[in-house]
């Protein structure tokens, strides 16, 4: 059985996305590219750990990742990513309101789970079968992982900006300790991968 992980982009001071999401600015009211602007630099400095990324046999997100839409489903938003997500695996979205599955081109379908984090890890595990699975956020679903002992492995992406407000990963976990594995320097951001001790 594979590992539980996730990937988070943060500011310096620890927020992964800004105040006031809506269809136009997924991440809120800031400059997204200076959080998540070191994926797409064509150095290579980064290439192990944007390929990580999506490296899992499954994914769970929470519904303000997978769009701005709230409340009952009153119209068809298919993510943010096109027709063609880059998750290439099962997705189960975390949501209170109950959606018929969306298969997408490459292989990722968005399955909704109304039943918890817990079970949304079942169905990702069972349909990961040996690779890992991936919370890819937001952070206050990652959060929610990190509260209830899901996760074993934490890769934070820090980046040189302050964002000021929006939502902070970490907010509203428990006192833990974490092991640091590992910690890699470039020009755009410093990766730190975090076990949370059991």
């Amino acid at each position: 059985m594979g590992i539980v992980f996730s990937d988070l982009s943060v500011s310096a001071d620890g927020f992964a996305t800004g105040l006031h999401q809506s269809e136009e600015s997924p991440f809120g009211d800031i400059d997204e590219t200076w959080l998540h602007g070191w994926m797409f630099d064509d150095s290579g400095d980064n290439r192990a750990e944007v390929e990580a990324i999506t490296a899992s046999g499954a994914t769970i997100m929470g519904r303000n990742m997978f769009g701005p839409v709230r409340g009952e489903w009153d119209r068809e938003w298919r993510g943010w990513w096109g027709p063609n997500p880059p998750y290439h695996n099962p997705v189960f979205v975390l949501t209170r309101f109950p959606r018929a599955p969306i298969e997408m081109e490459g292989g990722t379908t968005f399955h909704f789970v109304t039943d918890g984090a817990g079970r949304a890890l079942e169905l990702a595990r069972a349909a990961a079968g040996d690779r890992d699975v991936s919370v890819a956020g937001g952070p206050g679903t990652v959060n929610q992982f990190l509260t209830a002992g899901l996760l074993d492995e934490l890769r934070l992406h820090v980046t040189p900006c302050v964002l000021g407000a929006g939502v902070r990963v970490f907010d509203g976990v428990p006192a833990q300790r974490l092991d640091r594995v590992s910690v890699r320097a470039t020009p755009l951001v410093t990766h730190i991968v975090y076990r949370p001790r059991r």
